[in-house]
């Protein structure tokens, strides 16, 4: 368990972030994502008939199209008990191997912190 009053106010940001687009757009997950430059992309889940993107996935492209050139760190709101491998590589591909993806629960409490490896 992370303790989430013990992140970073910019992890806590994107947590923040992820949870409310999740909860806006009536969707299974909420992502945000933080570039280089500090700043932050927020996507939920895309499900139409031709596209699916898990929210973390759409967060990244969100930032690619916007000209982001790295990310510092990554926020997943879900029920999912992990992040999935789909996603840790679109982190990675951006990001880097050492990119932390935070994974919290629907009140936001973050549970656990992986590397995008």
């Amino acid at each position: 368990m992370t303790d989430s009053s013990a992140l970073d106010p910019e992890d806590r940001k994107i947590v923040t972030l992820a949870r409310s687009a999740r909860a806006r757009n009536g969707v299974p997950e909420g992502a945000a994502v933080r570039d280089e430059t500090g700043r932050t992309y927020v996507a939920g889940t895309v499900e139409l008939e031709s596209l699916r993107l898990s929210a973390l996935r759409t967060a990244v492209a969100m930032a690619v199209a916007s000209g982001a050139k790295s990310l510092e760190a990554a926020a997943v709101v879900s029920e999912a008990a992990a992040v999935t491998d789909a996603d840790r590589v679109a982190v990675r591909d951006l990001g880097g191997p050492a990119t932390p993806v935070l994974l919290a629960g629907l009140d936001g409490a973050v549970h656990t912190t992986v590397t995008a490896g």
